[in-house]
Parts: C-alpha cells; sequence; structure tokens
C-alpha cells in the first residue's frame, strides 16, 4: 500500500481507519495489520498512533477493556503501551512513545479498540447501526 501524495492526509486516514476497523472484525489479522503499520514512516506512525488512540477513546474504553486487550495483542503487560493502556483512567501519549515501542503499541491500541468496539456493537449497535464501519464487506464480497 501507498501513502498519499494529498497534503491534507485523507486518504490515508481512511486507510487507517479501514485497517483498524477490518482488524476489529476479524477481517485482517492483526499480525497482517502490524506489518502494514511497520511499513511505514516513522512519522506516519505517529499520525496512526494518535489517531488509533482517538478512536479507542470515542469507543469508551475501560480498564477491564485494556486489559482484555492485552492479552490479544502479544504484548507484555509489562510493556510502556500497556500499563498505560490499563491505568485509569487510560492514557493515550502513544505517539509520543520511543519509535522503538510503536509496534507494540499499534498492537495495545487496536487490540483494546477492537474489544471496546465489539462490545459498543452489540451493545448499542446490534440491527440499527448507521456506522458504515461496523459493517465492513469480507473478502468474498
Amino acid at each position: 500500500m501507498t501513502e498519499p501524495s494529498s497534503d491534507d492526509g485523507s486518504t490515508f486516514r481512511r486507510e487507517t481507519e479501514r485497517v483498524v476497523n477490518e482488524i476489529s472484525q476479524g477481517l485482517r489479522t492483526l499480525d497482517a495489520g502490524a506489518g502494514w503499520f511497520s511499513g511505514l514512516a516513522p512519522t506516519r506512525q505517529q499520525e496512526v498512533l494518535q489517531e488509533v488512540a482517538g478512536y479507542a477513546m470515542q469507543a469508551h474504553i475501560t480498564a477491564a477493556d485494556g486489559c482484555a486487550g492485552v492479552a490479544r495483542s502479544g504484548v507484555k503487560p509489562t510493556a510502556n503501551p500497556s500499563v498505560m493502556i490499563c491505568m485509569d483512567p487510560p492514557r493515550y501519549g502513544f505517539a509520543g512513545l520511543p519509535s522503538a515501542e510503536h509496534v507494540k503499541a499499534f498492537r495495545v491500541l487496536v487490540s483494546v479498540f477492537a474489544v471496546a468496539d465489539t462490545r459498543r456493537r452489540e451493545m448499542y449497535c446490534k440491527g440499527d447501526c448507521g456506522h458504515a464501519w461496523h459493517d465492513l464487506p469480507t473478502a468474498t464480497e
């Protein structure tokens, strides 16, 4: 996948939204998403971390979501991103972490978002949802 040439980055944001939601809904593996993320330039990685942290905030993650997401992420519970997301309230300064921790932060954030977003889809959006990202087509559609 290539990065957009537009100055506003809206194409890139839409790509990030698609990748994160595909992971959340099981249409893309976390490892494949982490591979996509790893291929980004460091500044793009920081942008993605900020964007996904925003998704997590919008999904109203809880400390319990943080713990469940860390367990899914494959990242040690003692790693900085894991500790940050499990705080009550969670800390969101992932883009400020050293670049060596960005992939871990991505895995944690996306995993926690998946937990919270799944809960919200089941509780609030079941059968009557206007969120386009909650109804992504599968690869065969």
